[in-house]
């Protein structure tokens, strides 16, 4: 594998939450990144001290994806790593929510990181160590309750992303791996309460678990690594 700063990585949904974190990580490590965020300005570069190049990336704007590829590579000449962090949550339930709000969460949770695969997959093949880390959720394996089926359904589709990928890139070096943490302390989930004795993971410690991922040899893929906030039975 190639040293951190020879690598470059792009981030979506960099601006806050857990891509800002796993940007910031990732930067402190040595790699040079490639940012994506509906709105660049909101970024202070200098909380990073490796090489940041920062693109506007809207997950709902089709032709986002290329622009922000093509950008990254004439920046770079190359792309090691995609880590699709972007996400929306939003409250449809089997028997509530509407169909605007399921659209939406199909459209920014599986569509549009399948665009961003699509339009660097030539570049991550042909590094021959590419990789793509994919913040999916503990939602993507297990329906805890009714209430929450919209985004679990889109989790659901992103994991099948990362387990098509892997057959898609093996030959190629390319490795993917879906992370999938409970309840991270973001803004997404800002109104939750953990109940009792439980709590909200550190979006530290899931960059921390990026870069492990990021880390590993083409010898030694990881498909999927479960990050818990509760102690639960997983199936």
């Amino acid at each position: 594998m190639l040293s951190p700063e020879n690598r470059v990585v792009m981030i979506s949904g960099a601006n806050r939450g857990i891509g800002l974190a796993v940007a910031k990580t990732l930067s402190a490590a040595g790699y040079r990144l490639s940012l994506g965020a509906r709105d660049p300005s909101v970024l202070d570069l200098s909380m990073f001290s490796s090489e940041v190049f920062v693109q506007p990336y809207d997950a709902l704007d089709d032709a986002s994806a290329s622009s922000w590829v093509q950008a990254t590579q004439q920046k770079y000449s190359s792309i090691d790593a995609l880590i699709l962090n972007a996400g929306v949550m939003k409250p449809v339930a089997v028997a509530s929510g509407g169909e605007q709000d399921l659209d939406l969460m199909w459209n920014v949770n599986f569509k549009a990181p399948l665009r961003l695969v699509r339009a660097a997959l030539p570049g991550l093949k042909q590094c021959g160590h590419g990789r793509v880390i994919n913040m999916v959720s503990l939602s993507g394996k297990r329906v805890m309750g009714s209430g929450n089926l919209g985004y679990c359904a889109s989790k659901f589709a992103a994991t099948s992303l990362t387990h098509a990928l892997r057959y898609e890139g093996w030959d190629y070096g390319l490795r993917a791996t879906s992370i999938c943490p409970g309840l991270v302390d973001t803004d997404m989930v800002a109104q939750v309460t953990p109940p009792e004795n439980e709590f909200k993971i550190d979006p530290e410690a899931i960059a921390e678990t990026t870069a492990y991922a990021l880390s590993l040899p083409n010898s030694a893929s990881v498909a999927e690594i479960l990050v818990n906030s509760r102690l639960e039975t997983m199936f």
